[in-house]
């Protein structure tokens, strides 16, 4: 069982002194419905939020929402502009968030209440990528000390992703609404169309929600490369083009709610999502096939002594992935420079070999069912009890496509399951007029396990030795069982009418996830396909990882005044004991290219400071004048290596100068982002230069119509994405080193985008 360890917090009483922090313990995104003077009055039935202790809240209307989903079809880039917070660029609709460095399966992601899982080797299909931006109601970020009952398997935080509660009529009646929208981006030509409609009565809801997106390639500031070749004959792509940047997708939502009563509603829903492609320019491997279908029914109570919500979901996925039109398709001796070759001929034909790509298969079920109830104790005083199962299961193959891919298929995680369950208690209460106080204690039992694996070929003479890998991998452990405690301490005292001090410390344990535990090849062209964080080497697994723990303490200064002027100071600081990251597989890693690497247990540290405020300039004829600024410094360290910590932004911030006035709302935005020079070792990242951005938004809202435009990167500025990774978007990707190494991945030039709305 793991539990708090001691610690060894210098610096981190550094930069605890450094100002007081925790700004945005809880920072809700609101996308409120617009208010209307309709003769029908609405009511809203919203599930258990709670959590309120140390809220400072940023609040989006729906205004900011759209203006957001217009400059981008992706939805964890609602998120920027939080302090703490940044984006690891991958597709150009599955940005994985980062809270305070960390990443990806280290954050807790609810979408709608489930806890969805990446069901992809290079994990590219994240749990907001099935949630289109214009379908988010609320989006709500915990940093660092996340509450028990909204946190688990994971360290930096939870990300909460709500679509809007359901309404219904206050009378007896009915009433038809809806919503149809677009929008166009000139870079990279991305266009796409969204469609709501909905019919209420005073008990029943139905809507449909649908929305399509499309893109092509973006192109960067300048020239960033020195090849145009992109392994496809007659297939050329400037210097300047991002190859493999481009998709397509669809969702579609059907939704039936009941209001039984004042106390009782039920909410089910139908999510589908067909995407054909989405490319990849930091992955080997492109997205070209992904189907997900899942199934959401809650209800929630309302009683004297609180509030029960149940929930049960089931997601199914499908993932298909291969070389897509940037990255080099045929293979073998009988494919030269990457020609057409027929008919398939596998190793050891004594007429060539010819592979036709390397189709790769992800296949889950993911089930789970939580209950969590509010019991009200007091006026203030409520106390969270939760129960929470989740069952996912995996399988990952590759199948025979020619040369050594074959002539049977290659089993990365043969029916790979990791199960949970967990129960909670959260206290949260006001003993006195100034203090506020919350603790929790959270359990997870998290067991996982796979069943044998085999490569393509079973042969002696099977290249990067498949077979003994396969059997030594077989006769080894394969399960594997955490006993995880979760621990949360946070109290706020409120000094005076314009001043909170926060301070707080927080356990947090994560364990492996599947394909960290139990990817079992080193042969360089099957770890290149095993990687999740994009930059461009290749991964094996370790059954016997431990699992991560995160000790965080915090503290945090928060004032405002009359005006609604207002500072946040943030201060942090998490040691990580069993931090999982990578060593040397083996004994040909070299500096300056590509490698494969194993996952390994080491430790980490995480210290740093956020900064955020608004200062309303004026208020007078010509409007309302805003200035909005945020502040972000990180220090991460492999304490056992003394190298930095992977896709870590040393210093990010932005100033934002904002404008209102009759149905008008323009800002001018700088973007800043450090030079990002210690980086991680092991993996060969890629220092990146600092740079600035400017982005100009204006938006205007009539009645019941709306028009969002602007210009980001208004300047052109080239730059280097800090947390892009390593440019892999066309060429020879299947072989490790066939590609140049050191290319960043570059951010989009300029774009001028546009969108509108129109309700009815």
């Amino acid at each position: 069982m793991t539990h708090p360890l001691p610690v060894r917090w210098w610096p981190c009483q550094l930069a605890i002194a450094i100002g007081l922090a925790f700004s945005s313990l809880s920072v809700p995104i609101y996308a409120s419905p617009q208010s209307d003077d309709e003769a029908v009055e609405h009511i809203t039935v919203a599930g258990s939020i709670g959590q309120s202790l140390a809220a400072h809240t940023a609040v989006l209307n729906e205004d900011d929402v759209n203006r957001k989903g217009a400059a981008s079809a992706d939805t964890a880039s609602l998120l920027q502009g939080i302090a703490g917070v940044h984006l690891n660029a991958t597709g150009g609709l599955s940005s994985l968030p980062a809270i305070h460095g960390l990443a990806d399966d280290r954050l807790r992601v609810k979408v709608n209440g489930m806890d969805l899982i990446s069901s992809c080797p290079n994990h590219m299909n994240p749990p907001l990528s099935y949630m289109a931006p214009n379908d988010v109601g609320t989006l709500t970020v915990y940093a660092g000390l996340a509450p028990v009952s909204v946190g688990g398997d994971s360290l930096g935080g939870s990300i909460i992703a709500e679509s809007l509660p359901p309404e219904f009529l206050t009378s007896a009646g009915a009433e038809f609404s809806g919503e149809v929208g677009g929008f166009y981006r000139s870079n990279n030509n991305a266009r796409g169309a969204n469609l709501k409609v909905s019919y209420l009565t005073d008990t029943t809801l139905l809507s449909y929600s649908g929305n399509w997106s499309k893109a092509d390639n973006y192109t960067a500031a300048d020239k960033f490369k020195t090849q145009t070749a992109s392994g496809r004959p007659d297939h050329q792509l400037a210097l300047d083009k991002v190859g493999s940047s481009a998709y397509e997708t669809q969702n579609h939502s059907l939704r039936l709610a009941w209001q039984l009563n004042q106390n009782n509603s039920i909410d089910a829903r139908l999510n589908y999502q067909d995407m054909p492609q989405q490319l990849y320019p930091n992955q080997r491997m492109d997205l070209l096939d992904n189907e997900q279908i899942n199934l959401n029914l809650a209800w929630h109570r309302e009683t004297d002594w609180g509030q029960l919500t149940t929930r049960f979901y089931h997601e199914k996925v499908d993932h298909m992935m291969d070389f897509g039109p940037d990255k080099q398709y045929w293979y073998g001796s009988n494919a030269m420079m990457g020609m057409p070759c027929s008919p398939i001929r596998f190793m050891g034909d004594p007429q060539g070999t010819c592979a036709a790509g390397m189709p790769m298969y992800s296949e889950s079920d993911n089930n789970g069912l939580t209950v969590k109830s509010d019991y009200y104790l007091a006026a203030n005083d409520v106390l969270r009890i939760g129960l929470e199962l989740q069952q996912y299961a995996l399988d990952d193959y590759w199948t025979p496509s020619g040369g050594g891919m074959g002539p049977g298929t290659f089993l990365n995680i043969n029916n790979g399951q990791r199960d949970r369950i967990a129960i909670y208690a959260e206290r949260e209460q006001a003993t006195s007029a100034n203090w506020l106080l919350m603790y929790g204690l959270r359990y997870e039992n998290v067991a996982m396990q796979t069943d044998e694996v085999e490569g393509y070929a079973n042969g002696a003479g099977a290249p990067g030795m498949q077979m003994m890998q396969a059997a030594a991998f077989n006769s080894g452990s394969r399960s594997s069982t955490d006993h995880n405690v979760d621990v949360t301490l946070v109290a706020r005292y409120q000094a005076s009418e314009a001043l909170n001090i926060e301070f707080g410390y927080a356990h947090k344990v994560r364990s492996a996830n599947l394909y960290e535990k139990y990817t079992w090849s080193s042969w360089m062209m099957a770890a290149g396909m095993n990687n999740l964080v994009g930059d461009g080497n290749g991964y094996v697994g370790n059954a016997s990882l431990d699992p991560e723990q995160a000790n965080t303490v915090s503290a945090s200064m928060s004032w405002q005044d009359e005006q609604h002027n207002s500072l946040t100071v943030t201060s942090y600081c998490t040691y990580i004991t069993d931090y999982i990251d990578a060593v040397a597989a083996n004994s040909m890693w070299q500096p300056n290219q590509f490698n494969v690497l194993r996952y390994e247990n080491q430790s980490a540290r995480i210290y740093g400071t956020d900064v955020s405020g608004t200062w309303h300039i004026g208020h007078g004829k010509s409007g309302h004048w805003q200035l909005d600024a945020s502040l972000s410094a990180t220090s991460a360290e492999n304490k056992d290596t003394g190298s930095g910590l992977y896709q870590v932004i040393p210093v990010q911030g932005s100033l934002t100068l904002s404008h209102q006035y009759d149905g008008w709302h323009s800002s001018l935005e700088w973007a800043l982002a450090s030079s990002k020079e210690k980086v991680s070792d092991i993996r060969n990242e890629i220092q990146t230069a600092g740079y600035g951005l400017l982005n100009l938004q204006v938006s205007h809202q009539w009645q019941s119509f709306r028009i969002d435009a602007g210009v980001e990167n208004l300047l052109d500025k080239f730059y280097f994405n800090p947390t892009g990774g390593a440019y892999t978007g066309q060429g020879m990707t299947m072989s490790l080193n066939g590609i140049p190494y050191g290319i960043a991945v570059p951010g989009m030039g300029r774009a001028v985008y546009a969108g509108v709305q129109w309700q009815f």
